[in-house]
């Protein structure tokens, strides 16, 4: 039975899926190589996307990216260029499953660019296994072809593609599809699940090595490694109250919150996960100024005097745009309370996990978020963004 996972890391911005009511501004539409010139904003761009092999026996690996999604969001967090917060997006891709069509490759694309970490979530959960053949040329290309990559150099633009079948099956050679993806300045990380031996003698450090990428082994089928500390229980709690502050706003507003809920309670499964996320919604990454009142006001995309009733929630259809404007303020001023309590929180459960670290022999650098951070962090260092 073959089985296999590829992680392609990309991002760039998703196409809303609301009817923009007046008062709210769309967000700038994203084109297809967007260069330094043509960007207002300066921050760095971090590009991710998620690809995986859905096949047989891929339940393990994808659990693993189910509950370090969050782990890997809040190190990309920290990202920064000469002080500048760096802006975060993702894309995800399924590949080697039976259900998906011969004509394609057995590739199928998930998710647009988005930066709407909640999205990314529910779609990981929704991946099912089902048999299938895995090409890692076929997929690859095909990031490569729909993704809108940025052109500026500036910018991080990462690939990771992990399985254990040989890197060589398929109809597309990967040789030049990852000569490609080096020319335009995207890396390509290769993990093998398996043995590091085994991944270099089927053509996973090849890969690698032609698009100037990072080459590693993971045990795809290892238990998530989570250290409890004294806070977990907290920041988990304070992650839930953070639901409260949020206004879901237009036709998509109160099946976005909906979904907000739904991936706490899929966090929650996970070891660690919830607490990993509360996090996560504590940071500047997670922001839903595309359904959230108070994210969208902060970021200048609605003006909530201007907005019509019926785009607001229940709660606000009777209130003056005086009174509008304080709740949403009130709204803002509450969770901005509660994330620095989580963050204030973390800052002391990292020291303790680092304590609790330095004292254990065992060594967690083979699990999935593990080799992921130690290729980004690197990478980014080439770009003057730092992850610390």
């Amino acid at each position: 039975m073959r089985t296999g996972i590829a992680v392609v890391l990309a991002a760039g911005v998703v196409a809303g899926s609301m009817a923009f009511a007046k008062g709210v501004t769309p967000e700038r539409p994203k084109t297809a190589g967007v260069s330094d010139a043509q960007r207002d904003d300066k921050a760095p761009l971090i590009q991710l996307a998620i690809l995986l092999d859905t096949s047989n026996s891929m339940d393990g690996l994808i659990d693993q990216a189910r509950s370090q999604l969050w782990k890997i969001v809040n190190d990309l967090a920290r990202a920064r260029r000469d002080g500048a917060p760096a802006r975060f997006e993702v894309a995800l891709y399924e590949y080697g499953n039976t259900r998906l069509t011969p004509a394609s490759g057995w590739v199928r694309r998930v998710l647009a660019f988005t930066t709407d970490l909640d999205r990314v979530s529910e779609e990981l959960f929704a991946l099912k296994t089902s048999g299938g053949d895995e090409y890692c040329g076929t997929v690859l290309q095909a990031s490569l072809d729909e993704l809108e990559w940025s052109t500026a150099d500036r910018d991080l633009r990462v690939v990771f593609i992990a399985g254990n079948e040989p890197f060589t099956q398929g109809p597309v050679d990967f040789h030049p599809v990852c000569r490609r993806a080096h020319q335009k300045g995207i890396f390509v990380n290769t993990v093998h699940c398996g043995t590091l031996a085994e991944g270099a003698t089927t053509g996973w450090r090849d890969g690698a090595v032609l698009a100037d990428g990072a080459f590693a082994a993971i045990d795809m089928n290892r238990a998530v490694v989570h250290i409890e500390a004294p806070q977990d229980a907290e920041i988990a709690r304070l992650g839930m109250e953070l639901n409260k502050t949020y206004l879901p706003y237009g036709s998509v507003g109160e099946a976005s919150q909906q979904r907000q809920v739904t991936q706490d309670t899929y966090a929650q499964q996970q070891t660690g996960g919830l607490m990993s996320r509360s996090v996560t919604k504590a940071n500047r990454l997670y922001s839903n100024s595309g359904w959230d009142l108070v994210d969208a006001v902060r970021e200048g995309r609605a003006d909530v005097t201007k907005l019509e009733k019926e785009a607001l929630p229940a709660e606000m259809r009777g209130l003056t745009p005086q009174q509008r404007k304080d709740l949403v303020a009130a709204k803002a001023k509450e969770r901005a309370g509660i994330q620095e309590q989580i963050n204030t929180l973390n800052a002391a459960r990292e020291r303790h996990v680092a304590t609790v670290r330095a004292r254990s022999a065992r060594k967690d650098d083979d699990s999935l978020d593990s080799v992921m951070t130690a290729a980004l962090r690197a990478q980014a260092a080439t770009k003057g963004i730092a992850l610390d």
